[in-house]
């Protein structure tokens, strides 16, 4: 047994890769939570019921359509898009210009309701999906094993995170996103159809949900709850990245899964509170966020 300074180093090294997997699925739901508040100025609480209405339409289209993992992964976050476009146009966009409170409130119920039918159909108990073939095994390393679908988490989301980000942050397209935000009335002065911008924004951000939710079914039960557990370290975490900073989501996201992954090997009595407890030290010494702004 490989042991440092009294450290077992097989046991450390099983807990980083456990933080990077799920930093990876932290990075993915802030991204997208941060997209949606720092483009559109909306707080969407139903962004973890988007997360579970991704692993279970991949669950529902392996087992009633017979889709395998590989389309789940393509069609699930376009389809789970599609809906979070309906649910822009029709919920959202009549409250767009009130108060931040009510489209917290108003998304928070849709993802009680969303939370609440799944419960009733399915029940609470976790229902399994299979890790494709392709994907099946994995490596040993000097003081671990790697199975492969894990490291495909880890490789898989941080290409999307920063393809992300540097699409919005570097190209003409993403200078559009940030532009129809900041001044709308210019933009559509300039022929930018501006809601139609909006719709596909907030589209696109609920569809990063449902992708980590099709990368985390092999992974963990595919339960009603798994959404509603996961969100309030998401929202957590985008506190402490910045509200609205895209690397900063990203970025933060990654770190905070390995923190978790390490106080669970050093205090594991602390692994549920220290996200939270980072959160307080750093509104308290930089309220904007790590990345964020001062206004």
């Amino acid at each position: 047994m490989a042991t440092i300074f009294g450290i077992n180093l097989f046991a450390l090294s099983g807990q980083l890769l456990v933080g990077l997997i799920n930093g990876s699925f932290y990075a993915l739901l802030s991204l997208g939570l941060a997209i949606i508040f720092g483009l559109l100025k909306i707080i969407n609480f139903a962004q973890g019921a988007m997360y579970m209405l991704g692993a279970f339409f991949a669950w529902m289209a392996l087992n009633y359509m017979g889709i395998n993992y590989w389309w789940a992964l393509i069609l699930v976050p376009l389809a789970v898009g599609v809906l979070a476009i309906l649910m822009e146009r029709f919920l959202v966009r009549p409250i767009a210009n009130e108060d931040h409170l009510y489209s917290l409130l108003l998304t928070f119920g849709i993802a009680l309701v969303l939370q609440g039918l799944f419960t009733h159909i399915y029940g609470s108990s976790g229902l399994p999906y299979q890790i494709p073939a392709e994907l099946k095994g994995g490596t040993k390393l000097p003081f671990m094993y790697l199975p492969n679908y894990r490291a495909w988490i880890i490789v898989s989301s941080l290409v999307v995170c920063f393809s992300t980000w540097w699409v919005i942050e570097k190209t003409k397209l993403g200078a559009y996103l940030r532009a129809g935000t900041e001044n709308p009335q210019l933009m559509q002065g300039f022929g930018i159809n501006v809601p139609l911008i909006t719709t596909l924004t907030f589209g696109f951000g609920v569809a990063l949900a449902a992708f980590a939710g099709v990368l985390a079914a092999p992974v963990y039960s595919v339960s009603p709850e798994m959404g509603s557990n996961i969100l309030i370290v998401v929202f957590a975490i985008v506190v402490i990245g910045g509200m609205g900073s895209i690397g900063g989501a990203i970025l933060t996201g990654l770190l905070m899964g390995v923190v978790e992954g390490l106080t669970k090997f050093f205090y594991p009595e602390a692994s549920t509170t220290v996200i939270f407890l980072f959160m307080v030290i750093v509104l308290l010494v930089k309220p904007a966020g790590l990345f964020g702004k001062e206004a």
